[in-house]
């Protein structure tokens, strides 16, 4: 019952500020409930996760927030940016350091809100982890959300 009058109030809320003109902070009101985290390095191959995770939004109506590990992806980020607002998709970025698998169960295990996880299979999701392999592996498993891994298909 707490629930939904926690649900009620945030969409009387939303419809505050919609009456208001600020439909992006009302979206971002609806839509801050549920959300994809995309864990994405900077490099090409995250484009084909970057679609993935902008049409799972689109399907189930949720919010999208970038885990920018590691590189330099401005330009890449910035073209995300550009088809989210074009989606009126509402998104949040991110930063984390070090090993992408570490990132993403830290900044999961922080956050209720996240529905699923996508990254791309790159070789180098182990590159700069800290912990044993075997250790990362079995808190990687323990994530409390699931893991969607996109991966070029080579045919």
């Amino acid at each position: 019952m707490k629930n939904w009058f926690k649900q009620y109030e945030d969409i009387m809320s939303a419809a505050a500020f919609a009456e208001e003109g600020e439909f992006e902070t009302a979206r971002q009101m609806i839509n801050g409930r549920q959300k994809v985290l995309l864990a994405v390095t900077g490099r090409d191959t995250d484009r084909k996760a970057f679609r993935y995770a902008v049409n799972t939004c689109k399907r189930i109506g949720a919010g999208l927030e970038i885990l920018h590990i590691q590189g330099d992806g401005s330009a890449l980020i910035a073209e995300f940016q550009d088809v989210l607002k074009k989606d009126a998709i509402a998104y949040e970025i991110a930063e984390g350091r070090g090993c992408i698998k570490e990132a993403v169960i830290k900044h999961t295990e922080e956050r209720k809100d996240i529905q699923f996880v996508v990254i791309d299979s790159s070789e180098g999701i182990d590159t700069e982890c800290r912990e044993s392999r075997r250790s990362l592996s079995e808190r990687w498993k323990a994530l409390r959300c699931p893991l969607v891994v996109v991966s070029e298909a080579k045919i």
